[in-house]
């Protein structure tokens, strides 16, 4: 199932509050792009009686059935990248430029 790290949930708990969307659950989607990637979609929403819902780290998701099968087995990072900024990454390893995160020993 589709996982929300604890870096990535408190980014959703933020900005659910700064937007003022607290209560409301997270909203995910995904489609495949013409090179094979996946693409990714999120965003607050209220749901539906049709949508899968569940909750990793405390997030409380949404998902209509059809996008399942591309998200399934990601997992929703919040990480800084080299250029000092932060962003939310989707590590899933149904998309082809999938690299999995290097252990640290």
């Amino acid at each position: 199932m589709f996982k929300v790290t604890p870096a990535a949930a408190e980014q959703v708990r933020a900005a659910a509050q700064q937007g003022g969307t607290e209560g409301m659950a997270l909203r995910l989607a995904a489609q495949t792009a013409a090179d094979g990637s996946i693409q990714y979609v999120m965003g607050f929403d209220e749901g539906t009686e049709d949508d899968i819902r569940f909750a990793s780290e405390g997030v409380q998701l949404v998902m209509a059935p059809e996008f399942v099968p591309l998200l399934d087995e990601a997992t929703m990072d919040f990480v800084e990248l080299d250029d000092g900024t932060h962003q939310f990454v989707f590590l899933n390893p149904k998309d082809p430029n999938y690299v999995p995160p290097k252990e640290d020993a």
